[in-house]
């Protein structure tokens, strides 16, 4: 029997390989819920995935985002996002991901990555460390918020409700830099492998996250919720960095909670011309 990563990695390339396939045809897209889109690569990512790892562990669960898995009231459970990144796919924008973790118990003990567009598997084994193409990756050495790259991302749907532009706003006078890829999993593994120094989202789900923050932590890196309590799969917001940043960064998301605005958002007068 291989292992849970052979199994894993094996199966996030032939998912990533499914979805360039799909990505030249340019499927069309659909709404679910509020704002969020699906594609038939999503289903058929999903599909395949769900179904390789019911072949290779027929016992254990699988939770993924389209929810096609199974709870099969095992210690064992497979979170898949089987496309991470559907908005920038519908619109062809090459940043998308196939993102497998799996959990024993309340614990991550493997997760993976998989770029198709770049070719980069990024993949993590509960105290193995992590791995870029099977390089060690470790977290970058920033540590002043000033001098971070950071990157956040925002919802598709009830966006009239989100709140992140204030905290886009009030991190982005202090660091060096905020990038928004569409893709939590690419975000998580860009921290893991020092292309950034740190992440924040509201409203994550345990798919989006799973396999990213195991390879957060195994590459050297810190997580917890935006106010620096413990975070738990279901929890409403994330914060992941290098571990040197995480004092400063939560202290920071903390002044924004606190209605402390340290850099008031430039308004216009009615009328007014935009200046630049």
């Amino acid at each position: 029997m291989p292992s849970y990563m052979e199994v894993a990695t094996e199966i996030a390339r032939e998912a990533g390989a499914l979805l360039l396939n799909y990505l030249e045809k340019r499927p069309a897209w659909e709404i679910k819920g509020e704002q969020d889109l699906v594609t038939e690569a999503d289903r058929a990512s999903e599909a395949l995935v769900v179904s390789r790892l019911h072949q290779y562990f027929p016992a254990h669960s699988v939770v993924a985002e389209e929810g096609s898995g199974e709870d099969r009231k095992s210690e064992f459970c497979w979170y898949v996002d089987p496309l991470d990144g559907t908005t920038n796919f519908a619109h062809s924008y090459p940043a998308f991901c196939v993102s497998i973790g799996l959990l024993q118990g309340d614990e991550i003990i493997a997760g993976v990555v998989f770029d198709p567009n770049r070719n980069e598997l990024f993949s993590a084994e509960k105290g193995a460390g992590a791995y870029l193409n099977n390089r060690r990756i470790r977290v970058s050495k920033t540590a002043d918020l000033c001098e971070s790259l950071l990157a956040t991302g925002f919802p598709s749907r009830k966006r009239h409700e989100d709140v992140n532009v204030y905290f886009f706003h009030q991190l982005g006078v202090r660091a060096h830099g905020i990038r928004r890829s569409g893709s939590a999993a690419i975000d998580l593994a860009s921290v893991a492998s020092g292309r950034l120094d740190g992440f924040w989202e509201f409203g994550l789900n345990p798919w989006d996250v799973a396999a990213g923050l195991l390879l957060v932590t195994e590459a050297g890196g810190s997580y917890s919720d935006m106010r620096g309590g413990k975070f738990a799969l279901t929890s409403p917001h994330l914060i992941a960095d290098n571990s040197l940043l995480h004092n400063e960064f939560v202290a920071r998301v903390g002044d924004v909670f606190n209605g402390t605005i340290h850099v008031p958002i430039p308004g216009l007068t009615p009328g007014a011309p935009v200046r630049y």
